[in-house]
């Protein structure tokens, strides 16, 4: 019986032909050229700790895969989307053993921002003490997603785009090398320049459309007609799957914000071609709801609430127009993230402030804890006019805290003047 697993076909195409070697790394010449850190990190044998940023298909596994070839170094593979802090803890111990026998150990840690800051930590001491040498790979920003000691212990490396040249060269390396592809005689017909152009200087993108377009063209002949079908295809695969999810669901999230319903209309229609799940995108728009709108209109987390329901009782595709109805509204309401802002200052404060309820607001259930001043001089603001009477609330180490700053958006207007005629030592400032 055929072993399945060794069946080429079953391979992608961007895996098949993914080089070995430095001279065969098409794009990246600042990093990979003569003279230049990468290779010569390879050529003198002294590889060191990085963090690879660049986005989708621009070549960072491949890199991290030709370091650790070249230099004969134990290669391990893990992405943070998967794996736990256990999985890098036994490459960290195998590191150790390694180092012991005079021999090195890669760990190559695949969306490394997705691990969180104890995640993070993990490694720390790894690649402090020289256990591994850590390449981290990652499509955010690493200022922000990658935490500062470990950013002091690496070197981040930028990677760019694909550029046009660079793709052509994975593309005709493609063509006539690889084992099943080369043996098709592709005829592009004049849709190459639509086949790099569709990838956006992602290689792996364009090597799964060319593979798509390949298995349904007539006579081996690549057309327009089918390099955009394949394109949706592919994309409706890849964006599932991919960075592009996430930059997706940002791209819906940042023009709510904005007020732009029209913006947010588009992307939430994308995100919907592409297969998103409906009741990831109602519960983000639940969030949001609180954390963007908040009181400046106060009604947007019932309709949120209301959307997120309708969605998983309906479900596709009229779930769409669930979907769109709320978006519409959301993008378009008063916006204000005062109470957002406020649970984050309070949370600030209570880590690094002892907190004394005073004794006027505790619990007194027993005659034990009345006896003790529990509750003792407690004004009950449903006895006094307008169900209000001046009170002291906050602790004596907060008294001047001000942690809800109301916007004059929407609603919450209404709100802050109340609060100023009701606390105005704190809210006319």
């Amino acid at each position: 019986m055929q072993n399945l697993f060794h069946d080429s076909r079953l391979i992608p195409l961007a895996e098949r032909i993914r080089p070995k070697t430095i001279s065969e790394y098409f794009g990246q010449e600042e990093l990979t050229g003569e003279g230049r850190v990468v290779r010569m990190m390879i050529e003198k044998n002294l590889p060191f700790s990085m963090i690879l940023w660049g986005e989708p298909g621009c070549g960072k596994t491949t890199l991290a895969g030709i370091i650790a070839e070249s230099l004969d170094i134990e290669f391990h593979f893990l992405s943070a989307i998967s794996c736990g802090v256990s999985e890098v803890r036994n490459v960290i111990q195998l590191g150790k053993k390694n180092k012991a026998s005079g021999s090195k150990t890669l760990l190559f840690l695949d969306e490394i921002h997705r691990f969180n800051k104890s995640q993070q930590d993990s490694v720390l001491s790894a690649v402090e003490n020289g256990d591994i040498i850590l390449i981290g790979a990652t499509t955010e920003n690493p200022s922000f997603s990658v935490i500062s000691p470990l950013l002091s212990r690496t070197r981040v490396i930028k990677l760019k785009k694909h550029s046009r040249d660079s793709l052509r060269k994975i593309l005709n390396k493609a063509i006539t090398e690889d084992e099943i592809i080369s043996k098709i005689n592709i005829e592009f017909n004049g849709a190459e320049d639509e086949l790099i152009d569709s990838s956006n200087g992602d290689a792996r993108r364009m090597l799964n459309i060319l593979e798509t377009a390949a298995l349904t063209a007539k006579d081996s002949i690549v057309t327009s007609e089918i390099l955009k079908e394949a394109v949706k295809e592919v994309y409706s695969i890849y964006d599932k799957k991919g960075d592009n999810h996430y930059d997706s669901i940002s791209a819906f999230i940042k023009s709510m914000r904005g007020s732009d319903p029209d913006a947010a209309v588009l992307y939430l229609a994308k995100m919907i071609s592409a297969g998103e799940d409906p009741m990831f995108i109602a519960r983000r728009m639940v969030i949001f709801a609180s954390e963007d709108i908040g009181n400046a209109s106060p009604t947007a987390l019932s309709i949120a609430l209301s959307a997120l329901n309708a969605v998983e009782k309906i479900g596709m595709p009229e779930s769409r127009i669930i979907l769109s109805q709320c978006a519409c509204f959301l993008a378009s309401s008063p916006k204000s993230n005062a109470s957002y802002a406020a649970i984050n200052k309070a949370l600030e404060f209570v880590e690094s402030n002892s907190i004394e309820i005073p004794y006027h607001l505790r619990n007194a259930p027993t005659s034990l804890m009345r006896e003790m001043g529990n509750s003792k001089g407690y004004k009950y603001p449903h006895d006094y006019p307008g169900s209000f009477v001046k009170e002291k609330y906050l602790p004596d180490n907060a008294s001047d805290l001000v942690l809800y700053n109301p916007t004059e958006n929407g609603s919450e207007k209404n709100i802050k003047e109340r609060l100023k005629v009701l606390w105005p030592e704190r809210f006319e400032r």
